[in-house]
């Protein structure tokens, strides 16, 4: 059974900016620090996501990478999604079980996704890259109980919609 963890698999997660002051703002990309997913002989898959590992990598501009965001810039971000939107101290990590089924150069995986202490289904096709099965798939923050950030009296905030994308090495070796 492969196991993949934050050495070998990728997760990464995109923050897109709304709002009046939206122009002061940056879309940001984020990395899960520690994570584990395995993988059974029979597809079947256990993930799990440290969300106070959750570090913010890079703001984008244009889908790419800004050195905009100073150390401290990152820090603070990090403080206020770890405290006051995912509430790492009641829900410290996701998880998603589920099962995949080969189709084409990727699998369909279905399965549940847990956030936020709610549990949702979700299905995602995966494609092959670089060696990698890679997922894209769009969460809805509220359907998860999450309160997307917003400052400034809503002036400033992240949108409802983030995209998680998640490559691990396929085949496993």
């Amino acid at each position: 059974m492969p196991r993949f963890d934050a050495t070998s698999a990728e997760c990464r997660v995109f923050t897109f900016k709304e709002g009046a002051l939206s122009a002061i703002a940056h879309d940001l990309e984020l990395g899960v620090g520690r994570c584990s997913i395995d993988i059974g002989d029979d597809l079947t898959i256990d993930a799990r996501f440290a969300l106070d590992t959750v570090r913010v990598l890079h703001a984008v501009k244009d889908g790419r990478a800004t050195s905009a965001l100073s150390d401290g810039d990152k820090r603070k971000i990090e403080r206020s999604m770890a405290d006051d939107v995912l509430d790492v101290r009641r829900h410290p990590e996701a998880a998603f079980r589920g099962k995949a089924e080969a189709a084409g150069d990727g699998y369909r995986v279905t399965g549940e996704l847990t956030l936020h202490g709610r549990a949702r289904p979700l299905t995602v096709t995966t494609h092959k890259l670089d060696g990698r099965q890679v997922a894209e798939v769009t969460l809805h923050q509220p359907d998860f109980g999450i309160k997307p950030y917003s400052a400034m009296l809503g002036t400033l905030k992240v949108k409802a919609d983030l995209k998680v994308r998640i490559a691990v090495p396929w085949p496993a070796s």
